[in-house]
C-alpha cells in the first residue's frame, strides 16, 4: 500500500495528489460547516422564541407527511455515504480538521 501511494499513479496523476485533493476539499467543507452551524444555532434560537410567543407553530401531521415523503431518500443517501466512507477517508479527515480549526 505504501509503495502504491509513493510510486503508483491513478489516471496519470500521482496517487498522493489524488488523495490530497479530497483532503483539501474536506478542509474547506469543514470550515464552512462550522460557520454554517453557528448561523443554524442562531436560527434555532429565533425559531424557539417564535414558537414560544406563538408566532409560529409546528404541525405534527405535516412533519409525518414530510417523513413519509423524504424518509426513503434520506435512508438511501445515508447508506450511500456509509458505502463510500472508506474511499473518502481523506475528505472526512480534512473535514474534521477544518471543523476544528474553523
Amino acid at each position: 500500500m505504501i509503495n502504491f501511494i509513493t510510486n503508483g499513479s491513478i489516471a496519470g496523476l500521482p496517487s498522493w495528489a489524488v488523495m490530497f485533493v479530497p483532503f483539501i476539499i474536506g478542509l474547506i467543507v469543514g470550515f464552512l460547516a462550522i460557520n454554517f452551524l453557528k448561523i443554524a444555532l442562531l436560527a434555532i434560537v429565533v425559531l424557539a422564541v417564535a414558537i414560544y410567543f406563538g408566532f409560529y407553530s409546528i404541525s405534527i401531521p405535516a412533519l409525518e407527511t414530510m417523513a413519509q415523503q423524504y424518509g426513503s431518500s434520506a435512508r438511501y443517501l445515508g447508506s450511500f455515504i456509509i458505502g463510500v466512507l472508506p474511499l473518502g477517508t481523506g475528505f472526512f479527515i480534512g473535514a474534521i480538521v477544518g471543523f476544528v480549526l474553523g
